[in-house]
């Protein structure tokens, strides 16, 4: 049987140290909600590095992740802290054995104002509709 995984690893400034250390319970108010749905989120982790400076949380998966729950977070923290300007991720979908159509990824990129969708791709449905006579390049 095999294993699949979503993999991402991405900033996201929110202005200055207070915010980020208020990000952390932000954080952690997201997480206690996503450990009780049915099935749990699979969540990600969010830690302030010193490499990347005070004021950015650094989000990446623990083994797999969820692109949607990151979403979520990334829309609180700009509510939070009044943060604007577009902010995006990308993300990788694999699987721990070869499988047909196992693997691909996608991005996301949110207006941090409004907090809406600017743009998505997935390349999964990018491939099928392609293969099915769609346009390349919608």
């Amino acid at each position: 049987m095999a294993d699949y995984f979503t993999h991402f690893s991405c900033l996201l400034d929110v202005g200055t140290p207070d915010n980020a250390a208020r990000a952390l319970q932000l954080y952690n108010d997201l997480s206690e909600e996503g450990a009780s749905e049915d099935p749990p989120s699979e969540g990600f982790l969010l830690s302030i590095e010193p490499e990347h400076g005070g004021t950015q949380l650094w989000m990446r998966d623990d083994v797999t992740g969820d692109p949607e729950r990151l979403i979520q977070f990334v829309t609180r923290c700009a509510a939070e802290f009044g943060l604007t300007g577009l902010w995006g991720f990308q993300y990788a979908n694999t699987c721990s054995r070869p499988c047909v159509n196992a693997f691909g990824g996608g991005a996301h990129v949110l207006n941090l104002a409004t907090r809406t969708t600017v743009a998505w791709t997935y390349t999964n449905g990018w491939l099928a509709e392609v293969l099915d006579g769609g346009d390349p390049d919608a």
